[in-house]
C-alpha cells in the first residue's frame, strides 16, 4: 500500500510539472504574438526566462526562504538538543546528509524543509512546534520534512515557484506592452489581414494574459498538495510509526495561524501556516484527509 501510494504520487507530480512547462510555453506564444507577431519567438523567450528564473531560485533558495521566514540557524546540538537529534536520526534513516537546522520564533507549531538538493538542504521548526510535540510526534514531523529532502521535493517546489514567477513576468510584459500601444498596432495589422486565424490567435493571446496567472497558481498548489501526501507516506516509511505523525497532524490542525509568515513560502510548511479557507488554491490537503490516508497504512 505504501509503495503504491508513493509511486502514484510521483506520477501525478511529473504530470503537473509537465503541465507547468506547457503553460509557460503557451504564455510565451501569446506574448510573442502580441509583441512580435511570432508564436515561435515567444515560446523561445519564455523558455529562456523560465530557465534563468529557475537557476536564480535554485542557487539562492535556502538563504532567501530563511530570510523571508526569519529563521535563526542552530549550529550545534547544545542549542536545541531535541530538534537537532530528531533531524540527525531521521537524516541517518533516510540516508541523506545532515541538513542545516533553523528555528523560527513563532508560537504556532509548524516546520518546513528547503534547499536545492539533499546535500544543500535545511530544515526549520517553530518554537511552538518544539513546545507542544512529544518525541514520537516530533519524529513524525521531521520524518515528513526529511522525506521532502530525500524525494527532491525541495527542488520541485523551487522550480514551481520560479516558473510561476516567470509566468507572472511574461503576462505583465505582454499586458503592459499591449496597453501602452503595441496592441493598437497589432489590432491594425489583424484588421488589414482580416483572417480568421489572426482573430483566433488574438483571442487566445488575450485569454492567456488573463487566465495564465490563475492557472499557474492552481498548478503550483496542486504540486504542493501532491507532495504533502508523498511526504506523509515517506515519514511513515522512515519512522515505522504512523501514529506519531497522525497525532502531530491533529495538533497542527487545531493550531492558530503563524504571526509573521511570507505567503509565497506557505506551500513549504507541513501545515498551512495561513489557515485560509479557499480550496482551489490550497497549498495543503485537508488535515482530516491526510490522517485518513495514514490510518489506512
Amino acid at each position: 500500500m505504501l509503495y503504491q501510494q508513493i509511486q502514484s504520487n510521483k506520477r501525478r507530480t511529473i504530470v503537473l510539472l509537465l503541465a507547468f512547462f506547457v503553460l509557460v510555453a503557451l504564455v510565451g506564444a501569446a506574448v510573442g504574438y502580441l509583441l512580435l507577431g511570432s508564436l515561435v519567438y515567444g515560446i523561445v523567450g519564455a523558455i529562456i526566462i523560465g530557465v534563468i528564473y529557475t537557476a536564480i531560485m535554485i542557487s539562492n533558495s535556502t538563504a532567501v526562504v530563511m530570510a523571508m521566514n526569519h529563521g535563526q540557524e542552530i549550529t550545534n546540538a547544545d542549542q536545541q538538543p531535541e530538534l537537532w537529534h530528531a533531524i540527525e536520526d531521521m537524516a541517518m534513516v533516510a540516508q541523506v546528509p545532515m541538513p542545516r537546522v533553523f528555528v523560527i520564533s513563532d508560537d504556532s507549531p509548524n516546520a518546513f524543509a528547503t534547499g536545492n538538493d539533499p546535500e544543500h538542504a535545511a530544515v526549520a521548526a517553530t518554537t511552538g512546534l518544539l513546545r507542544i510535540m512529544t518525541r514520537s510526534e516530533l519524529e513524525g514531523v521531521i520524518g515528513h520534512e526529511m522525506s521532502h529532502v530525500r524525494n527532491y521535493d525541495i527542488r520541485i517546489s523551487t522550480i514551481a515557484l520560479a516558473l510561476s514567477a516567470a509566468i507572472t513576468l511574461l503576462t505583465n510584459i505582454g499586458g503592459n506592452w499591449w496597453f501602452w500601444g503595441s496592441g493598437e498596432r497589432r489590432r491594425d495589422n489583424d484588421r488589414n489581414n482580416s483572417g480568421g486565424l489572426q482573430a483566433i490567435l488574438m483571442i487566445f493571446s488575450i485569454l492567456m494574459m488573463v487566465l495564465a496567472p490563475l492557472a499557474a497558481a492552481a498548478v503550483q498548489m496542486a504540486i504542493s498538495r501532491n507532495r504533502e501526501y508523498l511526504a506523509d507516506a515517506g515519514s511513515v516509511e522512515l519512522t515505522r510509526n504512523p501514529q506519531g505523525l497522525i497525532s502531530a497532524l491533529r495538533k497542527l490542525g487545531g493550531s492558530e495561524p503563524m504571526q509573521d509568515v511570507d505567503p509565497s513560502s506557505a506551500a513549504l510548511y507541513i501545515s498551512n501556516p495561513l489557515k485560509n479557507k479557499e480550496h482551489l488554491f490550497d497549498t495543503h490537503p485537508p488535515i482530516e484527509e491526510r490522517i485518513a490516508r495514514l490510518e489506512k497504512m
